[in-house]
């Protein structure tokens, strides 16, 4: 399907993302989850284990067929996306506990996103076994994630203000890749674009909007503060599907323009709903603020 061209780059591509993501990075980010312990490990045990569990109901319940289905629960195993820190920022999340989070599970996806693939290969698709990431497959994965990541991160250790300089134009072509990839799913697929808009389009909108509710809600129960909540929800909402396309769509990985589809219409979906989100924590957090503040001025009021 596509261009050999487009699909033979794409592994590439994501190397760049995860480049730019390292070059962000420093040992101190990882460090971090011992000074966030309770949020972190909230936070992770919803992104690795909650999450497909509840994107398997999912898919389960809008009765999605087999490729479609392996598809979003390839979205729902990766790990969030640079992104989600830029969300973070604009809605007064916790920043920093972004960028260990994402760090965290990037490094982690390379195991975790091919046990839910394969899972859900052997579930949903005849030979699932067979069309699954074995362990070949993983060390492309590996390749793709870690290694970037890696180089990212030693380039600024030693030279930071080299990592400084190419630190905003390697996002800027992160953006370009996403929308690239985005693109040529789009554009591959785009005599059934859509039936699929229609076939996938309400579960991935379901899965995105529990996926928010979840990574905010679920650490606010635990007692975590809203600020750290905020990053959650962002990076439990906001995947990194630049990823999950790459994996669908290399010839050399699964290799299906079908399982694709999600990931991409995940990517358009996830920056609207996500500003949304952000908008009604943000509004909701000023108005318990000034509940508070007004409760704590009352009596004052009434002593003047």
């Amino acid at each position: 399907m596509g261009s050999s061209l487009i699909l033979g780059s794409l592994p590439y591509a994501i190397g760049i993302v995860m480049l730019g993501l390292g070059l962000s990075l420093t040992l101190d980010d990882f460090r971090r989850l011992g000074r966030y312990p309770k949020a972190a490990l909230v936070a992770l045990l919803c992104q690795l284990v909650l999450l497909p569990g509840i994107c398997f109901g999912v898919v389960l319940a809008f009765r999605l067929p087999p490729e479609p289905a392996v598809g979003l629960l390839l979205v729902a195993a990766s790990p969030g996306g640079p992104t989600a820190n830029l969300y973070s920022h604009l809605f007064g999340g916790n920043v920093a506990l972004n960028v260990t989070l994402t760090a965290t599970n990037s490094v982690l996806a390379v195991l975790t996103l091919p046990i839910v693939v394969n899972l859900s290969a052997g579930y949903f698709l005849p030979g699932g076994a067979a069309l699954g990431l074995q362990f070949g497959k993983m060390v492309q994965v590996f390749t793709m994630v870690v290694v970037p990541v890696a180089i990212g991160m030693l380039v600024r250790a030693w030279s930071p203000e080299v990592a400084r300089r190419l630190n905003l134009p390697v996002r800027v072509l992160s953006v370009v890749v996403l929308a690239g990839a985005i693109f040529a799913v789009l554009y591959a697929e785009r005599n059934n674009l859509v039936g699929y808009f229609v076939l996938v389009g309400l579960a991935v909108l379901a899965f995105n909007l529990v996926s928010l509710l979840i990574g905010y809600g679920v650490p606010r129960l635990a007692g975590v503060d809203h600020r750290a909540a905020v990053a959650a929800g962002f990076e439990i909402g906001i995947h990194n599907t630049g990823l999950a396309i790459t994996v669908a769509l290399s010839p050399a990985l699964l290799n299906s323009a079908q399982m694709a589809i999600p990931g991409a219409v995940y990517g358009i979906v996830m920056f609207f709903t996500a500003a949304g989100f952000g908008y009604l924590i943000t509004r909701r957090a000023r108005s318990d603020q000034s509940t508070v503040t007004g409760h704590r001025d009352a009596p004052r009021s009434r002593a003047a």
